[in-house]
């Protein structure tokens, strides 16, 4: 099967075009400034990217140029659109209504229509990728993959807060989490690559981009993790406090006068490891050279956001009761050795040795521990895509 793999944002959309059975992309690119200006970006496989500036007033007219470009005589990945078998749609938040992916069908968009509070700003960009790809593709079956359903798997000792029960009853206030497709496709590569046995392990998945988080994988299921009911709680990040003392908030608004809305602004893109390096970056890259340079505003960023990781780590490897393996995937989690070496010199105790040999590889899953090491440590890359197009077509056939 070939399966388009759409993820769609406010103003962009980015699409791979993917064989199910070589599981290889056969094209992928990006469209930008929808609903301003415009921009096509397309790469056919083993071909050059080609840029295109192309008026997109609506997704609909930048779903429609895809399929152009997809079906181009010159450059096309396919001949016609009816080679492309099905169409998988990521989704941020599925609330408790879904557990797994889930075809696409007019009771679904409903339903995820009444999870959109929970997701304000990407449930309805969502929505318009899937509307526009039936109006353009009638017939072709849809399928939407839930960024939240990995992670209701979790009992309610982890996901309740300690708030009036009604809180959570009449308004779903709880843990969600989020980047679970990244977590299931991680923590069922780590158990592949190392040859455990998924169903009988203990897996630490770091998810760590400019948002990040962690999830502890008992038995291939999620059993906890550490974004919450937004994607706001948990970890610092590149832009995003974490979790904070809810307190703050009121403080805040009282000093800077300023309102909730402003407030959370500030939480959302004034702060991380990018506030706490006086504004300097939220590129690791940008804050390590500043840091080697004497930089303390960025050597503390640093300090704060490996610590606040190893934290985490170290939380679900106590409520797993042990751990046999810690994956390192995304953005950081792949390419920062440092980042990735100074996390780890946390768990000494636990009999832990990076190679520094190994942890220098890029690209590829790799063991990043020493063979003598008393747990493995690996990195590895994620794909959300992938995962994506696997359940379209689990479901689809």
């Amino acid at each position: 099967m070939k399966v388009l793999v759409i993820n769609c944002g406010s103003s962009s959309l980015k699409y791979q075009l993917i064989d199910s059975e070589s599981e290889q992309v056969l094209a992928k690119g990006l469209c930008e400034r929808i609903g301003i200006d415009g921009s096509l970006t397309y790469q056919k496989a083993g071909g050059e990217k080609e840029v295109s500036e192309l008026a997109m007033p609506t997704h609909k007219e930048a779903i429609q140029f895809v399929i152009d470009a997809l079906t181009n005589d010159k450059t096309g990945a396919v001949a016609s659109l009816s080679e492309i078998d099905a169409v998988g749609h990521r989704i941020v938040h599925g609330g408790e209504k879904f557990a797994s992916s889930a075809i696409v069908t007019d009771e679904m968009i409903k339903e995820v229509e009444e999870c959109s509070s929970l997701a304000p700003l990407h449930n309805p960009a969502n929505l318009i990728g899937i509307r526009a790809c039936q109006e353009l593709m009638p017939g072709v079956p849809m399928v939407g993959v839930f960024d939240t359903a990995f992670h209701q798997s979790m009992p309610p000792k982890a996901f309740m807060y300690g708030l009036p029960r009604r809180m959570y009853t009449d308004y779903g206030i709880r843990k969600y989490g989020f980047h679970g497709t990244s977590h299931s496709f991680v923590s069922k590569e780590t158990a592949k690559f190392l040859g455990l046995d998924l169903e009988n392990s203990k897996i630490v998945v770091a998810h760590l981009g400019n948002g990040a988080s962690i999830c502890a994988v008992k038995d291939g299921k999620s059993i906890d993790t550490s974004m919450g009911m937004t994607p706001l709680s948990g970890l610092v990040m590149g832009t995003r406090s974490g979790s904070i003392d809810p307190s703050i908030l009121e403080f805040i608004a009282e000093r800077e006068n300023i309102s909730l809305e402003q407030v959370l602004n500030i939480l959302n893109k004034e702060s991380g490891v990018y506030g706490l390096s006086d504004g300097l970056s939220s590129d690791f890259r940008d804050l390590g050279s500043a840091a080697e340079e004497g930089n303390k505003a960025a050597e503390e960023a640093l300090d704060v956001f490996c610590y606040r990781v190893a934290k985490h780590i170290g939380k679900y490897i106590t409520v797993m009761n042990g751990v046999d393996a810690i994956a390192f995937t995304a953005g950081i989690g792949e390419n920062d050795k440092d980042t990735r070496k100074k996390i780890m010199e946390y768990f000494g105790y636990l009999g832990i040795e990076i190679d520094d040999e190994k942890n220098s590889i890029r690209g590829e899953n790799v063991k990043i521990s020493t063979d003598d090491s008393k747990v493995a440590v690996c990195v590895i890359p994620t794909n959300e895509e992938l995962m994506i197009c696997r359940e379209t077509v689990a479901l689809v056939k």
